[in-house]
């Protein structure tokens, strides 16, 4: 049985285009490792899009993200700050989950 990760229906697009190849979340999903591959669902309706495999999981503060991280995101550092922050207000300590899709 895999585990099981979530994203927001507005990132289902992105994710299978592999436009959007990171997610930043908070402690409670830092503990994803490495090689391990998820079950990929939107948040909304639990419905199954795809499967990801972790490549990494980093520590990172909110006023340290940059432009690539942005990128990865596929949207604008300014966007992903805000989205960041309705996600996760007033939240600084966040992880950076690198991803591939299988």
């Amino acid at each position: 049985m895999s585990r099981e990760i979530t994203f927001f229906s507005r990132f289902e697009q992105d994710i299978l285009a592999g436009l959007k190849t990171i997610t930043i979340r908070d402690a409670s999903e830092s503990h994803f490792q490495p090689g391990e591959v998820l079950r990929v669902s939107r948040n909304e309706d639990n419905v199954f899009f795809c499967m990801i495999e972790v490549l990494s999981v980093t520590p990172v503060r909110l006023d340290a993200l940059t432009e690539l991280h942005a990128r990865q995101e596929n949207m604008s550092l300014s966007e992903l700050k805000q989205v960041i922050k309705e996600i996760y207000p007033g939240l600084d300590e966040l992880f950076v989950i690198t991803f591939a899709k299988r």
